[in-house]
């Protein structure tokens, strides 16, 4: 049983950086509303205590209900924001919420070095969500290629730039490159088929940093894409609608993503999208990852955003559909079933049940 409010955390990459419309604040507005206590940590706010106990540099809010986001933030970026040393063992749920991505150039030991932290967490009875071990594992989009083959686009791997030629060569010369560690559509470049000689920019561009994902072009992804939400392995669903919606971009640019300048409009998930939905689950239960977001094209993923899945706020929008209340509630109900169980769940089967 529980019979006081929830101690959530939130781990975001740096909470100076975080803005109103993120999937992090509306859930953490959420709860705040619905009384529980909430407190955000970035990457570089953990401290290992001589005592051998986690803690962390949080911020904290000081309303115990704020009408909008942008309120939230306003108070967390304020100059007299609540800032305090927090002891992260007596969390109930800490939620990772960083994006790997955005660390690889200035800091890239924050992601893992934070990870490691909450691997510490989950052995002192904290729910970690996603699964931090497993987070581990998906650091970069290779984790993708773990997933059936039937659900994946055609795709080479590889910093040889003839190999990555030769691939757009055998797809008719068409194709998608981007980097194996990235987000929001940044680095992404579509090769048209008309022969261009950028290919050879393209691929330099991303080849410079890393290795390149090279995929088929997919002809559906000229309408954009559908971003699925999941909680627990299925699609979220609340009062019969999806957490779902499309991403399209009617500027010319090949990208949907919303940071790239997409719009989004209310979509309901077809037969394809569920098949897909369905076929990734059982490895999304498998690993612990409670929240995840399917971008979908077609009858093909392009991507399963296990790190900060966002979305939240624009289907509560689209729909009047209060998903984040719903996830709250959830959390509530796994600290509960950890309590009865007195430590005889293991964090990935708390995750997912």
């Amino acid at each position: 049983m529980i019979d006081r409010p929830l101690r959530l955390g939130f781990v975001v990459n740096d909470v100076a950086t975080e803005k109103d419309n993120y999937t992090t604040i509306r859930l953490a507005r959420t709860a705040i509303n619905r009384g529980h206590s909430v407190a955000l940590i970035g990457l570089e706010d953990f401290i290992y205590d001589p005592s051998g106990v986690v803690h962390a540099r949080a911020h904290l809010p000081r309303r115990d209900a704020y009408d909008e986001d942008a309120a939230l933030l306003g108070d967390l970026h304020g100059d007299d924001a609540r800032v305090e040393r927090i002891n992260v063992e007596e969390l109930d749920v800490l939620m990772l919420r960083s994006d790997p991505a955005d660390e690889a150039v200035d800091r890239p030991w924050a992601p893992n070095s934070a990870l490691l932290f909450a691997q510490l967490v989950v052995a002192r009875g904290v729910i970690v969500l996603n699964d931090p071990i497993h987070l581990t594992d998906a650091s970069n989009k290779t984790y993708f290629q773990h997933f059936p083959e039937e659900v994946r686009p055609v795709t080479c791997i590889s910093r040889d730039a003839e190999q990555i030629k030769a691939f757009i060569a055998d797809q008719g010369g068409r194709g998608v490159i981007k980097p194996l560690q990235g987000s929001g559509g940044q680095g992404v470049f579509v090769v048209n088929g008309d022969g261009g000689a950028n290919v050879n920019q393209m691929i330099d561009a991303v080849i410079r940093d890393g290795y390149a994902i090279a995929q088929e072009y997919l002809p559906k992804a000229v309408d954009g894409d559908l971003r699925l939400l999941t909680l627990n392995g299925r699609p979220l669903q609340v009062d019969g609608r999806y957490a779902c919606f499309r991403r399209y971009n009617d500027s010319g640019d090949a990208r949907s993503n919303i940071s790239a300048g997409g719009k989004v409009e209310l979509a309901e998930p077809d037969a394809d999208a569920l098949r897909l939905a369905e076929l990734v689950a059982p490895k999304l239960v498998r690993d612990g990852m409670y929240l995840a977001g399917l971008d979908i094209v077609g009858d093909k993923l392009m991507e399963v955003n296990v790190d900060t899945p966002g979305g939240i706020n624009m289907a509560e929008e689209l729909t009047g559909v209060d998903f984040s209340g719903h996830i709250i509630n959830d959390l509530a109900r796994k600290v509960r079933l950890r309590n009865e169980y007195r430590g005889n769940l293991t964090n990935v089967e708390l995750a997912m049940l």
